[in-house]
């Protein structure tokens, strides 16, 4: 008899039906024994008859992998709409020890509990509700292969190991290689680059390596980067495309996850229906509205403060009917102006870049490229560089030889998930999250 899924059990009504899955929840009911079967595409209720059935479960545990038999029977109150009656019970795995984690019921995620949460991680992912976390994660992957696709792009993937952390700044991981030192990449920049010049349009999903000592709720030390890069393309055609982007993943997720949002978070995204209405407003606006408020004083500042973040995003809601938000205006004099930036032609004290935020938190960073050799030469000169240094040859051939104007972003996967179901720390939207605490499971 072929296998049927909890999913379509209900199609079998009046049916002997084959089902296999792990044992989730056992109870007695008025003299009637009832148990929950959870597979892939779901949950199935069983109902034990005969008492013989009944003591092939005798001391086993939640996680007993079963194989079971039985009629299909209407019932509302039932998951799915159905159960199996009179069923018969094959124990294909026996679990005998009691688990720490009771997986059929909701598992804290109170601050306190996010160390039980990831310690029994192989555990507490069997929780629907974690699972549903994860089931939106890959959506958000799906949905923006499927955007990028649409639009050209061809998906490449970069070395992790390098020489040397050639895009600058101190948080690198250094490793032995074979007697040399190696060090985890940063992230896919100078790759994605090159590859402009061979693809024109491309793009990753793939992890980067920072070594922040920072123990917050935005901050990993491995998280997935979702690299962008586009040529033949100007700041306002790239920032419209990545609000395209970011449309087009939360529609597909609210379109195909409606229960795995209705465990975690019911009040449904507020965007407008075209990437060119998301809002913008530079930093220096944010800094001052924000003091004038009287919230703050960051005006100094040549970066945003969380508790900025989070205050935009309610601005752009509240006037704009967007939970996302463009800030640009960011100096091409300060330190998060890199050497392959561009800046603005007609004024070039500000760099062509912009920050995505959503739901309070920055999720990408966009910005436009130098193209041309000899302007890029002249700022890594200027920042320190040297363009004979290994590092930095790949790269500059590539330039040497035609690179068009071009431009791309960084989007953090984990960062999107957490917001999409308005969760309180990155690390929950994290299989099995590295910080600087945490290197197992």
């Amino acid at each position: 008899m072929d296998r049927v899924l909890a999913i379509d059990v209900a199609k079998h009504v009046g049916k002997t039906v084959h089902t296999q899955g792990w044992l989730h929840k056992k109870r007695l009911l008025g003299g009637l024994t009832f148990i929950v079967l959870r597979d892939r595409s779901g949950l199935v209720q069983i109902v034990l008859h005969e008492e013989n059935e009944v003591k092939k479960l005798h001391n086993l545990q939640n996680g007993t992998v079963l194989s079971v038999r039985g009629e299909v029977v209407k019932e509302e109150r039932a998951p799915g709409g159905s159960e199996i009656h009179h069923a018969k019970i094959e124990v294909t795995v026996p679990v005998t020890e009691t688990p720490p984690i009771e997986i059929d019921k909701p598992i804290s995620h109170d601050s306190e509990n996010l160390d039980t949460l990831f310690d029994n991680r192989p555990l507490t992912l069997r929780n629907l509700r974690e699972q549903a976390i994860f089931k939106v994660q890959a959506k958000v992957m799906e949905a923006f292969r499927a955007y990028l696709k649409q639009n050209e792009f061809t998906e490449m993937n970069s070395p992790k190991l390098l020489a040397e952390p050639t895009e600058g700044g101190a948080e690198v991981f250094k490793l032995d290689y074979f007697g040399k030192t190696a060090t985890l990449a940063q992230s896919a920049q100078f790759y994605k680059q090159i590859m402009v010049g061979v693809f024109e349009r491309v793009y990753e999903m793939n992890p980067t390596y920072r070594a922040e000592p920072s123990a917050t709720t935005r901050h990993m030390t491995e998280y997935i980067t979702i690299d962008v890069e586009m040529g033949f393309t100007d700041f306002e055609e790239l920032l419209n495309f990545t609000g395209g982007a970011l449309l087009n993943t939360v529609g597909a997720v609210q379109k195909d996850c409606v229960e795995e949002l209705k465990a975690w978070d019911e009040s449904g995204v507020v965007l407008p229906k075209e990437a060119e209405k998301i809002p913008r407003i530079t930093i220096d606006e944010i800094h001052e509205a924000f003091h004038k408020a009287g919230k703050g004083d960051f005006t100094k500042e040549d970066d945003l403060a969380p508790a900025e973040e989070r205050w935009v995003c309610e601005w752009a809601k509240d006037k704009h009917g967007s939970e996302a938000v463009f800030v640009t205006g960011w100096s091409a004099k300060s330190k998060t102006f890199k050497f392959y930036h561009q800046a603005n032609e007609k004024n070039p004290e500000i760099a062509d870049r912009a920050d995505l935020l959503f739901r309070g938190v920055e999720i990408a960073t966009i910005s436009m490229r130098e193209h041309r050799l000899e302007q890029l030469v002249k700022q890594l000169k200027a920042m320190g560089g040297d363009p004979d240094h290994p590092g930095y040859v790949p790269l500059l051939s590539a330039y040497r030889y035609g690179m068009p104007p071009h431009g791309g972003f960084g989007w953090g996967l984990e960062r999107t998930v957490e917001r999409l179901l308005n969760l309180n720390n990155v690390k929950e939207a994290t299989l099995f999250p590295r910080d600087i605490n945490r290197l197992t499971p």
